[in-house]
């Protein structure tokens, strides 16, 4: 071998290496009736939840991460069609035949072989309760006066593992239907406005859930040390702060 092609060999493995050093992920363990539940966290809106030999994706977007070396899908769950939720070529690439997509009402003919959960809708996935639940604006509106999410087309989803119930918030504000949700043990809530919530809103949705575990997500810019200011004094919510910009 040539000095040119040993030099050409070592900056290919360099390269490797350094991508899959940045490509590594945060992930957190929580123990369940059925054994732990692993989270790895993508970015924004994208994770994925690993439990008793299945995976889970939420939310697949390929500027998020390297879907090419993530484990493929049991079944994905997305909340609505926004670029930043819905991506086609990432669920493309971890799908496959026997993967199972469950989409909201607003993803309906957005991707192949779906199944569509309206808000209140229940359904078994792959052994595991999956509840579509709904996620909306109330206060914040385009200038035209639309909401960024109108009622009843995105989707929240609570998943059950084992005895935990985690709830995927999607994009959406605190709303009414949180008071009816039901034991939370994890809670997903997005933070960035004017999409979603500010850190005041989220601290008032997390008051409501009262979840064991509150990961913002979704927050872009969003300081979130004002949610964990605002929570310190709520006994039985740890928040938890992870890359989820």
């Amino acid at each position: 071998m040539s000095k040119i092609s040993l030099v050409l060999v070592l900056l290919t493995v360099g390269f490797t290496m350094v991508g899959a050093v940045l490509q590594k992920l945060e992930e957190d363990s929580i123990p369940t009736s059925r054994g732990d539940l692993r989270i790895s966290f993508v970015g924004h809106a994208s994770l994925f939840f690993t439990f008793d030999g299945k995976v889970v994706h939420i939310d697949p977007v390929g500027g998020e991460g390297d879907y090419r070396s993530f484990p493929k899908a049991d079944f994905i769950l997305i909340t609505h069609e926004h670029f930043d939720h819905l991506d086609a070529e990432a669920v493309r690439l971890i799908r496959k035949p026997e993967t199972q997509i469950v989409i909201s009402q607003a993803c309906a003919g957005k991707v192949k072989d779906a199944v569509v959960m309206k808000n209140g809708d229940q359904k078994t996935v792959q052994g595991f309760d999956v509840e579509a639940v709904p996620a909306y604006n109330i206060f914040h509106k385009r200038p035209n006066g639309a909401p960024f999410h109108s009622k009843g087309l995105g989707n929240g989803y609570i998943i059950t593992f084992g005895d935990k119930r985690v709830y995927v918030a999607g994009d959406t504000e605190p709303i009414p239907e949180m008071k009816s949700l039901g034991a939370v043990d994890i809670a997903f809530l997005p933070m960035n406005l004017p999409y979603t919530m500010s850190p005041e809103m989220a601290a008032e949705a997390a008051r409501t859930i009262k979840p064991k575990i509150l990961y913002p997500y979704h927050y872009g810019e969003t300081d979130t040390s004002k949610l964990l200011e605002l929570l310190k004094s709520s006994s039985g919510i740890e928040v938890r702060i992870r890359r989820m910009n």
